[in-house]
């Protein structure tokens, strides 16, 4: 039988209440507000905090404070990955950000999603997961919708709410977020 964070992982309805999954957000939570209590001249001490909390990365990630995320466990992060300041990362599922990725102030990044269904959406949730190339650049105040990829050497505008696929390569900006041009790396 599965358990609830079993389905969460599977982007299956889940009980958010549940007492393993409000353990794991507590954990987050006290870990993210430790790091978020740190210094720059604890170096150290946010190392450790970032190791603790991803699933993979924090030995590498520049992680500007305050950042917020549910549960940590499901951040994949590849290396040398910077987050600005205020990023908040819903991570109900996996979220899988590739090696050198900018991630502007204010960005945040969803997996959570409810049921349309009102009745049902008190009892469940459930999760996309959300997977960002290696390279990518995405804007302040972006928003990333659940199960959005976004390839590889992409540039996301500030303020776009991205909602569907965006492939390698491209200038894309709005809301919703939309493909304008490909990125010339020759030019770049």
């Amino acid at each position: 039988m599965k358990t609830e964070r079993d389905k969460m992982i599977a982007g299956e309805p889940y009980r958010p209440a549940d007492a393993e999954l409000t353990t794991a957000r507590h954990r987050a939570r006290d870990l993210c507000r430790a790091f978020n209590a740190t210094t720059d001249h604890e170096a150290d001490r946010r190392r450790a905090l970032l190791t603790d909390l991803f699933a993979a990365g924090g030995d590498t990630a520049e992680i500007e404070p305050p950042f917020y995320c549910d549960y940590g466990s499901n951040i994949e992060l590849g290396a040398h990955v910077l987050f600005n300041f205020n990023c908040v990362v819903l991570d109900v599922c996996r979220v899988r950000i590739g090696a050198h990725t900018l991630i502007a102030p204010s960005v945040q990044i969803f997996t959570a999603a409810h049921p349309m269904d009102a009745l049902e959406r008190r009892k469940h949730e459930f999760g996309k997961p959300v997977d960002i190339g290696e390279d990518v650049w995405i804007g302040g105040g972006s928003i990333i919708l659940p199960g959005v990829t976004i390839g590889s050497r992409t540039v996301i505008g500030a303020g776009s709410v991205v909602n569907r696929n965006i492939p390698e390569g491209v200038l894309a900006v709005g809301n919703p977020c939309r493909v304008v041009r490909e990125i010339d790396a020759r030019k770049a």
